[in-house]
């Protein structure tokens, strides 16, 4: 038999094998974007990429604590499974644990054969097929924030941060980070091949930031979940915790997840620029400018997904709070770049860091896409320093807030479609329940001793 007779599963087990990995890590996104995983012998790949690992459906409705939320097809059907079946082309060997390569699974139900319908990889998949019915073709790169710690036993967290210095704005080296965490980081995260080109000390204290270049929708929220996924197991492997929360102290800023966007056509041209436009941007980059702040509302329950998400925003927060765009203004919602040409895109500053990459891209997209078929031209941009609401209109200043937005923007759901968006709301609105019942450290503080 030739190579090219040999199935492409034994091609595969041929080369790790020669590479000497014995195990497939085959992981997925659930609903708020953690990942979930299976380790698989590499004997017993090609089972599971026949066969499929069956996981229970309701893995997607289980909460951070271990609360398997009550969302239709989870508790109510019984607990049926989905098929995770793993996408071989996804295969990369993880360079901190010998022996072991991971690669990416595609869901699907097996009572339908249907991709399930709260994988966050289909719903970003059923987006971008969206935008490719009217000649768009998004390019994305993520941006993403997270604060490092070091374990502090017999406190109340258990943790605290890595560093306190303060004013090491935009540096690297060690002034910053004493233990050259991100240097040993970055060269670790080279090999994974996620597309990883620089970092950062970030504002604050132990925040870092870590740039991903820009790619095809699909490949850039799975660079994103990868990538947040290695930089928490790589923490771990330190005995160290690194948080994508989106305001995990007082006293400090929040993470962030920008998202840099343009389009282009099937010849491969930036369908965001044109030179004799105003600002040097075309039609259909002012439309989809204009359909990001028109959802922004909707959008904001899948960017800022948390409890915790809206105490990153408020005056000198340096985080969007309001809705408005400018042109290279860090403080407007949208930023639209300087570059033009090939480098015409628009930058979204709303997410946080704690959203799940498909989710945040899918919406994104959708509300462009909605701007792009809808036609209209945004509002003149912010000019000056912004967060000023004699001149925008306030985004949801909290989860329950922007899960109503979410529920009534009727346009935006058809997009993400309804399966989606129940299951969604219900898992969310579940949280803002369980919070709104927990007494907190603040309550007893304030009360406890004069009341």
């Amino acid at each position: 038999m030739s190579a090219s007779d040999t199935p492409p599963v034994h091609r595969h087990l041929e080369r790790l094998a020669a590479e000497g990995i014995d195990v497939v890590r085959v992981t997925y996104p659930d609903l708020i974007g953690t990942e979930r995983a299976r380790d698989v012998l590499l004997d017993h790949l090609p089972s599971a990429r026949d066969h499929g690992l069956a996981f229970c459906r309701a893995v997607y409705h289980t909460s951070p604590q271990g609360d398997v939320v009550p969302v239709s097809g989870g508790l109510d059907a019984g607990l049926p499974d989905i098929c995770v079946r793993p996408d071989l082309d996804t295969l990369t060997a993880l360079p901190w644990e010998p022996g072991v390569a991971t690669c990416l699974g595609e869901v699907t139900d097996p009572a339908t054969g249907l991709p399930a319908p709260e994988s966050p990889r289909d719903l970003l998949r059923a987006v971008v097929e969206r935008c490719h019915e009217h000649g768009l073709r998004p390019v994305v790169g993520p941006e993403l924030e997270y604060f490092l710690c070091d374990a502090a036993p017999g406190t109340a967290r258990g943790w605290r941060r890595y560093s306190e210095a303060e004013g090491v704005v935009y540096t690297a080296g060690l002034r910053a980070d004493a233990d050259n965490h991100l240097l040993r980081t970055l060269r670790l995260l080279r090999a994974l091949d996620l597309g990883v080109t620089s970092g950062n000390h970030e504002f604050d204290g132990s925040q870092f930031e870590i740039n991903l270049t820009h790619s095809d929708a699909m490949t850039a929220a799975d660079r994103a979940f990868r990538f947040k996924a290695a930089i928490k197991e790589l923490a771990r492997r330190e005995g160290r915790l690194a948080t994508f929360m989106a305001k995990p102290f007082n006293g400090a800023g929040g993470s962030g997840f920008h998202l840099h966007l343009s389009c282009v056509d099937d010849a491969g041209d930036n369908v965001f620029d044109d030179p004799a436009g105003p600002h040097g941007l075309s039609v259909t980059a002012r439309h989809a400018v204009a359909g990001i702040l028109a959802h922004a509302p909707a959008l904001a329950a899948l960017a800022n997904p948390t409890i915790n998400s809206y105490k990153r925003f408020g005056p000198d927060t340096l985080a969007p709070w309001l809705i408005d765009w400018g042109l290279d203004n860090r403080s407007a919602m949208v930023r639209v770049p300087p570059e033009r040409g090939a480098g015409s895109r628009l930058e979204l500053r709303l997410g946080d860091a704690s959203a799940n990459p498909y989710l945040l891209i899918a919406g994104t997209l959708a509300a462009a896409l909605l701007g792009v078929l809808a036609g209209e031209d945004p509002s003149a941009p912010l000019e000056g320093y912004g967060y000023d609401t004699a001149r925008s209109a306030v985004l949801p200043m909290s989860l329950p807030a922007a899960l109503d937005a979410l529920e009534t923007d009727t346009a935006l759901t058809e997009v993400l479609g309804k399966d989606f968006t129940t299951s969604y709301l219900t898992y969310r609105r579940d949280e803002v329940a369980r919070f709104q019942r927990h007494v907190t450290d603040w309550e007893f503080t304030e009360y406890a001793y004069h009341l």
